[in-house]
């Protein structure tokens, strides 16, 4: 009987892949756990088994108060091989269940980030199932491609985000929405990404509606957007077939930011790109008749232009930025006329001719201006200077002494001036 044993062991061992010493443990283990439940058992014993033979042999033990053995002794009872096939059979089948589980598990667990191919077989409003042969891969609603129909019994491509490992054995969470799954198709589809000779170097996706990716090669003789498009576009066209007409832009990697934001929003014409680093925007001005291509529908050429490309893409048309201009110089002219006169507090301030708040000298960022001797606002405008004309970088006693200058010439002979006042005319 223990030689048949042993045989069915071996039979398990081929068919289900599982060593064969395992077997041979979880076997040992059950009949120590049968042994103790026999009368006048040993307290601590082992089971050793013969794997030639499959001979069964319980050793007794008496351990000392520090658990050292002292003593060991022979006490396999007579019809111990009846006993093994009985108490075993329900414990050696439930490790054999967790042994499989456990190679499963250890099969998918390095796979994270990796494709798999399935068969669906369960679709509904929370999960979608596929089956990838010895397990089931779960799709969850969140990873699944808006409007995207799943019919059972169909193949489809998934991209492994997670392996868990649960009680009924591996849990296998996979996505049709995930970024990586475009680089992996890419990579089946063309050789020259696996051999390191052109490599993906952004990927933006919209799934279901978009996707751009950008692409450089290693060998300045290799073109990286024709290595993936494929001849008459053969490659380019087996992945958007798997991915159920989603379309694809290729776009040359750039590591000039103002060329690369021009060749993301392919396929709009970009007429100029300036980049702003201080804000992180890139400002692009198309044409006019460019304008909506450029942005998109509903902006999603330039969203996913700007996810690719990292930075922040602010389109405007020519039209729009020549309108901005003539605004911005209306402004400035605007400012430009008007007059300084004294507020409330004696402060000179530049009040603009069209109206509005009045600023100061050092808020308007022109510094301060002097007007008078001793350095204070004068209350009344000099009749030699133009209204609107701005006296600037004159020193105060020039300016005090040509005042007295001015009041004694117009003053009667008996009439003296003060040292640093004002004439009174």
């Amino acid at each position: 009987m223990n030689f048949e044993l042993m045989e069915a062991l071996r039979v398990i061992e081929r068919e289900k892949g599982i060593n064969f010493e395992i077997l041979l443990e979880a076997l040992a283990n059950a009949l120590v756990t049968a042994y103790k439940r026999m009368p006048n058992a040993a307290e601590e014993a082992l089971v050793e088994i013969d794997a030639e033979s499959g001979e069964i042999r319980v050793v007794a033990q008496e351990l000392d108060e520090d658990g050292s053995v002292v003593r060991e002794w022979d006490d396999t009872p007579t019809d111990f091989g009846r006993i093994a096939a009985q108490t075993a059979k329900q414990v050696i089948l439930q490790r054999i269940r967790e042994a499989e589980r456990e190679m499963k598990y250890e099969e998918y667990a390095g796979r994270e980030g990796d494709i798999v191919t399935g068969i669906i077989q369960q679709s509904d409003h929370r999960y979608t199932l596929l089956d990838l042969g010895k397990v089931e891969a779960l799709l969850p609603q969140a990873e699944q491609v808006p409007y995207e129909r799943y019919e059972h019994g169909a193949r489809l491509k998934a991209y492994i985000v997670e392996v868990r490992r649960t009680s009924k054995g591996p849990q296998i969470v996979v996505s049709r929405t995930h970024p990586g799954l475009i680089l992996r198709l890419f990579q089946l589809e063309v050789p020259e990404i696996v051999e390191g000779v052109v490599e993906i170097k952004a990927i933006a996706r919209e799934p279901g509606h978009r996707t751009k990716i950008s692409v450089a090669a290693n060998d300045a003789n290799v073109d990286p957007v024709g290595a993936c498009v494929g001849a008459r576009g053969s490659r380019v066209r087996m992945v958007v077939n798997e991915l159920r007409g989603e379309k694809v832009d290729i776009v040359p990697y750039s590591p000039d930011p103002a060329e690369f934001v021009m060749k993301a929003l392919s396929p709009a014409k970009v007429k100029e790109v300036r980049i702003v680093h201080e804000t992180g925007t890139a400002e692009v001005v198309v044409p006019d008749y460019q304008l909506s291509v450029a942005i998109g529908k509903e902006g999603q050429n330039a969203r996913l232009a700007a996810r690719l490309t990292g930075w922040r893409v602010d389109i405007k048309s020519e039209s729009q930025l020549y309108e901005e201009e003539q605004r911005e110089a209306a402004e400035e002219e605007e400012w430009a006329a008007g007059e300084w006169i004294t507020d409330e507090s004696g402060e000179m301030v530049w009040q603009p001719a069209e109206g509005g708040e009045a600023v100061s000298a050092s808020d308007a960022g022109w510094g301060e201006v002097e007007t008078a001797a001793d350095g204070e606002a004068e209350e009344k405008p000099d009749e030699s200077v133009e209204p609107g004309e701005i006296v600037a970088d004159v020193p105060a006693e020039a300016v005090a002494a040509e005042t007295v200058a001015a009041a004694a010439a117009e003053a009667p002979a008996e009439a003296t001036v003060a040292d640093g006042e004002e004439g009174n005319g």
